[in-house]
């Protein structure tokens, strides 16, 4: 992925003790546009390789992720990677580390929406994780620190899926029959930031399934297993019922210990 980066500058003044200034950014990533560092009150920024004096764990790995592209620097020219996310960190060098001297993105996804402002109006959506609740953080799935932010090893399809299913068991199986859209990952059919369909679907009732079964018949003339339009002494008056994974039919859609067509 390419990432560009350019910067707007206007200076804002924070009355009290320690007056300094923020530059508010307009930095666009992609399409991601970033409106401001968090602020952590009284506190100015030290730059990232103070972080790195005792954040080696999380720093040690960083340069090889998406987020390292992103790379502010502050009025002096320091380069405030870390800080970025976490807000100014004199405070928290001061207090040796103590808890509640720095942002942390577990505590709120607002570091996070800083540039992710479409995933704030997707955990607005009426079926998310209740991210916006707190009882999700954006960390429970995502590793910030490495890689893709994909938590598991780098980019691996296996990686996102162990991720969902480190909550959702139910659905990992193995199965003796599975489905081969958990092959495409889950994302292949559930948005895990939000829909305005049940379950986080991204496609409402057989829409979804239809996605991807809707395959003609094959060169010698038979029916391919899986089309749908091809077999109307099964579908058609079935779909008009309700989903594929109702009306008594494909309803482990996961997988299937029983069934090859995903019926339990």
């Amino acid at each position: 992925m390419s990432y560009k980066t350019r910067w707007n500058k206007s200076t804002l003044i924070f009355g009290g003790a320690t007056i300094w200034g923020l530059f508010l950014v307009g930095c666009v990533v992609a399409d991601r546009t970033m409106v401001a560092p968090p602020n952590v009150a009284g506190a100015t920024f030290v730059g990232s390789k103070k972080c790195v004096e005792c954040h080696e764990e999380q720093t040690g790995h960083f340069a090889g992720s998406t987020h390292a592209k992103l790379a502010l620097k502050d009025a002096k020219g320091t380069e405030i990677g870390c800080e970025s996310c976490h807000g100014g960190g004199s405070l928290h060098v001061k207090a040796g580390g103590s808890k509640g001297t720095i942002v942390n993105p577990r505590k709120s996804p607002e570091a996070c929406f800083q540039c992710h402002l479409d995933k704030r109006g997707e955990f607005s959506l009426p079926n998310t994780h209740p991210v916006l609740a707190g009882k999700v953080s954006c960390v429970d799935c995502h590793d910030v620190h490495a890689d893709s932010a994909i938590k598991g090893s780098g980019a691996a399809l296996e990686s996102q899926n162990e991720t969902c299913t480190k909550c959702h068991s139910a659905q990992k199986g193995p199965f003796v029959y599975e489905h081969a859209a958990m092959k495409e990952g889950c994302t292949s059919c559930h948005n895990p930031h939000g829909s305005v369909n049940q379950k986080m679907l991204v496609a409402r009732d057989a829409n979804l399934c239809l996605r991807c079964h809707l395959e003609a018949p094959t060169v010698s003339g038979e029916i391919n297993g899986n089309a749908v339009r091809h077999t109307p002494e099964n579908h058609n008056t079935r779909l008009m019922q309700g989903t594929c994974w109702s009306a008594g039919c494909h309803e482990a859609p996961h997988g299937s210990n029983t069934n090859n067509h995903t019926r339990r």
